[in-house]
């Protein structure tokens, strides 16, 4: 079926401001950074697996805002990204947490024309794989790879009737909804996990807590330690990119790109062969190993789902002398700031395997340590099925994106 092609310009909004770039760069720098006020969106909050991040942010102040009133972004419009990783799309859902964002100097924003268009079918267009391709192609070389308004407002989509919209909006949704409700349900799963660890191990109300005597201000049996002590740290490596024959094969190869917040990693952007792993720093490392990222962003935590390798930017971590991993997860979870507070460097702060020395660590008794892994067990394994069930909705969702977009499939 063939709908008929419209510009982006004829579907926006007839208000003021609602199709704008960001600031200029000199009208928005890091000094305008605050800790809290009105919430500056960037590349981060328009990840690839969901509708819009909200969170995360950097924040300026409400004057700050104010001044910048023709880049605001509000519940409902869509924001692209203009330079950086292209292709990036994503919709301030309508019930935000903020009522009005500011827009970063890498990104544009569109509201749209509800009489047109859904706000909703305009993103899923974008997310189409043909749509990103193709501003990929129409990006500007020079300097760092970009699009900017002219080539956004002069970009054809194909527009069919309103109900049509609709139900394809109603239909990629429901795989969405999914998936946002399977995060919240790992979140929640998570914190559990978190709060009990914090209640045996830092309110030292463990089982059996009553019973046991305190020495030097821990329990018997317990004892003070440093982060190396506890944990064996494992360095990773990248083999050289230039040699096709190291990449594209089936071994994930797992970089601080691939941290994400949940506690289970399941996918990497690259891939290694058997013959790119043999070249580099890094081990196939086991399933439940503990990834921190140790480079710019520092502290970053993950378990691998499944085996993987690793770049330099990140440690390789296990217990040692039988402490288990979901244990040390979330040990390393209540003590990631002190990591944090140790990262040094010139260019850029990291951390190295000298930090783990640094960080106080308490080791208790094992009979409650394999105590505790029994209780977390399920819960952990519990996260990994929503994550392969999310895993599975997103490859559902993005099969039948395109035949919708493309009307072989009719609604």
């Amino acid at each position: 079926m063939s709908w008929p092609r419209v510009k982006v310009e004829a579907i926006k909004s007839p208000s003021r401001h609602s199709l704008v770039g960001g600031p200029f760069g000199s009208e928005l720098t890091g000094k305008d950074y605050v800790d809290e006020g009105v919430p500056v969106i960037r590349g981060v909050n328009l990840p690839e697996d969901r509708l819009f991040l909200d969170d995360d942010f950097v924040f300026v102040r409400a004057e700050k805002a104010d001044q910048l009133i023709s880049n605001a972004a509000y519940p409902g419009d869509v924001v692209f990204t203009q330079r950086g990783t292209l292709g990036q799309v994503g919709i301030i859902p309508e019930d935000a947490r903020y009522p009005r964002y500011l827009i970063s100097q890498s990104q544009m924003k569109l509201t749209v024309d509800s009489e047109k268009a859904s706000a909703k079918f305009i993103y899923y267009c974008f997310r189409h794989p043909e749509t990103v391709q193709t501003i990929k192609n129409r990006a500007l070389s020079s300097g760092v790879p970009h699009i900017n308004l002219g080539i956004l407002r002069d970009f054809e989509i194909p527009l069919p009737p309103p109900s049509v919209q609709h139900e394809i909006v109603q239909v990629l949704s429901a795989y969405d909804d999914l998936i946002e409700n399977n995060r919240r349900r790992m979140a929640l799963l998570e914190e559990s996990a978190r709060l009990l660890y914090r209640e045996w191990f830092v309110r030292l109300r463990f089982p059996g807590h009553e019973h046991t005597p305190i020495v030097n201000g821990l329990p018997e049996g317990w004892r003070r330690a440093t982060a190396l002590d506890a944990m064996e740290v494992m360095s990773g490596g990248t083999p050289k990119t230039t040699n096709a024959n190291f990449w594209n094969g089936e071994i994930p190869f797992y970089t601080p790109k691939d941290s994400v917040k949940e506690c289970y990693v399941l996918e990497t952007e690259k891939f290694l062969t058997e013959a790119g792993l043999s070249s580099c720093n890094s081990k196939l490392y086991p399933k439940d190993t503990i990834f921190i990222t140790a480079r710019g962003t520092v502290g970053n935590l993950n378990l691998a789902q499944c085996p993987m390798a690793m770049n330099q930017s990140c440690y390789a971590l296990s217990g040692r002398n039988g402490i288990p991993q979901k244990f040390l997860f979330c040990a390393l979870r209540e003590a990631v700031q002190h990591f944090r507070q140790h990262a040094v460097g010139a260019v850029f702060d990291a951390i190295v395997v000298e930090t783990f020395k640094l960080i106080p660590f308490v080791v208790p008794e094992m009979k409650v340590v394999g105590l505790f892994e029994e209780v977390v067990e399920s819960i952990f394994q519990h996260i990994e099925n929503l994550l392969i069930q999310n895993r599975k909705l997103k490859a559902a969702r993005d099969l039948l994106l395109p035949r919708l977009m493309s009307g072989e499939i009719t609604v």
